[in-house]
């Protein structure tokens, strides 16, 4: 082609012109994250993770086991050479060349999809060698020496993301997929990438907020949360929506929910498909929903005895109230579970016996293994996360970057690469949007939590205190229905049960289900995905033990759960139209689940 030739200086154009826009917008982002930083407190804190004391004992480890350390380095080594011999042959047109294996190799995983990084040599290579060596990584910063558990477990997650921010797919220069895209678009995508980066760091008020679906295609109450309903009672911590009948008769108690508020209570109500809220309604209970708020500094002086009573008990009153009965069902999820365990157990010492059962999803009651969140509470953790919290709450941005950092080649370097470099819009997910539907904690509620609960374990070691009482697992009475998820990387299945063996009650029903903390909880039945295994037998020590003698069923616990609860519900009624006794203040879903971080003034 003549260097004079028409396309090509139109195309040369077009890629300056991008490139000329990309400098502006990058100038653009440095000055706004500047801008940020220079408004922020400066933390008192160098190492606000803590971090040092595990990479310390991992150092020394090493040092006091420098035969297993030398093996395993050249056990390194003489892969990589075979690596390279490969790879050379390859080059040299051997293509039929087999690469050579590893017992630790890493799975190369979605995020090497690209048919390039199989077919082209040299980034099959750096594709490969990188497998190699992180996966070489992870074994031996878990092998390696005698560790203090918490310690080891800390060194193994800080190592893992730190090689995963060195995966290959996320250098510009080092993707194909990318360079790619940004030769057949002329610098376009990189020009879309940088401009949606300027928007998240002024939606995140100058920190990266990455946006994961698009936040424009859902609306709470429009696409979500729209089973009917009404708020029939209210104060400053939380709306409480009666839901509509769909049947002519309901079962006499009603089912109050008391969901996390690290999370907005909709996951129960995602869709019409998905929601329990409307099948537990058209399976004939009256249900009940706590909203919580999304707090800020009016909530500053909240404690976790104040979410007791001004939350947990209020919405028994009101719902106890409206039905005119003298008791109820309890559902709870995640951390509205532990909330609701202290609530059982001072009922249980009081000897109130206004919940006729309770049901745990995903819930931790014993913090002894209480998985990979752990890796951030500790004495010093907790001081640096009392330092963002001065104000009276921790804002919503910094919990969700613990949650996405849990997995954050899923949730944080693929839609870097996919949104940033790629210039592609993401995907919209209902799920998504509501795990970015972020919210703050209380300081005074979320210090209670990390420090008597993550730190200190101290329901389970029965040194725990509400109320004024001194409460234990074994004080918690009634029947109990616990469900776990097999793949739960938040609330571990064998944190769970572990705790559900503590409890000291005869009825108490455990069921795993098949998938993970959301998936395995928000399952409906005409769905047909997954399945639960069932025991009454809580006897075996641990979860392996007792999977072993458990039925496996196929399809959603949720029907398991239906049969147990009915048995539990006395008589049926007529129908319960929403407040009639309370009255309505507004239709569901309520004001205060539609209050988003992202969109409060500064």
């Amino acid at each position: 082609m003549a260097d004079d030739d028409p396309t090509l200086i139109e195309q040369s154009a077009e890629m300056a012109a991008n490139m000329a826009e990309v400098m502006e917008t990058s100038q653009k982002i440095w000055s706004k994250f500047l801008e940020a930083q220079a408004s922020e407190t400066p933390s008192q804190n160098a190492d606000p993770l803590n971090t040092m004391p595990a990479w310390l004992a991992l150092g020394q480890a090493m040092y006091d086991n420098p035969k297993q350390v030398a093996d395993a380095t050249l056990e390194l080594w003489a892969s990589q050479a075979a690596l390279w011999q490969a790879a050379t042959l390859r080059w040299m047109g051997a293509k039929d060349q087999p690469l050579p294996e590893h017992p630790h190799k890493a799975q190369a995983g979605k995020r090497f999809a690209h048919k390039e990084w199989s077919e082209n040599a040299l980034f099959d290579y750096i594709k490969e060698s990188y497998l190699l060596t992180s996966g070489w990584i992870n074994h031996t910063v878990h092998t390696v020496g005698d560790m203090d558990p918490r310690a080891r477990k800390k060194a193994e997650f800080y190592t893992r993301t730190l090689v995963e921010a060195m995966n290959p797919a996320n250098f510009f220069a080092l993707n194909p997929e990318v360079l790619e895209a940004t030769a057949e678009q002329r610098g376009a995508n990189l020009v879309r990438g940088l401009k949606m980066m300027l928007k998240d760091l002024e939606r995140g008020k100058g920190q990266l907020l990455i946006r994961q679906t698009d936040m424009d295609a859902f609306e709470v109450g429009r696409d979500m949360a729209v089973t009917s309903g009404q708020v029939v009672f209210q104060n400053d911590i939380l709306q409480l929506i009666q839901y509509a009948p769909t049947t002519q008769t309901v079962y006499a108690k009603p089912i109050l929910f008391i969901p996390p508020w690290i999370n907005k209570y909709y996951v129960l109500d995602l869709n019409e498909k998905k929601s329990m809220v409307k099948w537990l309604v058209g399976q004939g209970y009256t249900v009940f929903m706590i909203s919580w708020v999304n707090p800020d500094v009016r909530q500053k002086a909240e404690t976790w005895d104040s979410y007791l009573t001004k939350g947990a008990m209020a919405a028994m009153d009101a719902a106890l109230a409206e039905t005119g009965q003298k008791s109820l069902h309890v559902a709870s999820y995640c951390i509205g579970g532990t909330l609701t365990g202290t609530l059982m157990a001072y009922l249980g010492k009081t000897g109130d016996k206004r919940i006729a059962s309770a049901t745990f999803f995903t819930a931790q009651l014993d913090f002894t293994d209480a998985g990979e969140l752990q890796v951030f509470v500790d004495d010093e953790t907790i001081k640096a996360v009392d330092q963002e919290m001065e104000q009276g709450y921790l804002p919503a941005q910094k919990m969700a970057a613990a949650f996405n950092m849990l997995r954050s080649n899923d949730l944080i370097w693929s839609y870097v690469v996919n949104n940033y470099m790629l210039g592609k819009d993401p995907f919209p997910f209902d799920l998504l949007y509501w795990n970015a539907d972020s919210t703050s904690m209380p300081a005074h509620v979320h210090h209670f939590y990390l420090e008597n609960f993550y730190d200190r374990n101290s329901l389970a070691r029965g040194r725990l205190s509400v109320l004024g009482r001194p409460i234990t697992l074994a004080d918690i009475k009634g029947p109990v229905y616990h469900v776990a998820t097999k793949e739960d990387h938040i609330a571990p299945a064998a944190s769970v049960y572990h705790g559900a063996r503590q409890m000291a009650v005869a009825n108490v029903r455990f069921v795993l289900s098949g998938s993970g903390h959301i998936a395995g909880v928000v399952n409906p039945p005409a769905a047909g995905k997954y399945q639960y295994w069932t025991n009454e037998d809580l006897s075996p020590d641990t979860l392996e033990e007792w999977l072993a003698k458990t039925e496996e069923r196929p399809g959603s616990w949720w029907v398991d759960w239906d049969q147990w609860l009915s048995a539990k519900s006395g008589r049926q009624v007529k129908a319960r139209a929403p407040g009639k006794v309370l009255g309505t203040l507004e239709p569901a879903p309520g004001a205060y689940v539609k209050v988003r971080f992202d969109k409060r003034p500064e």
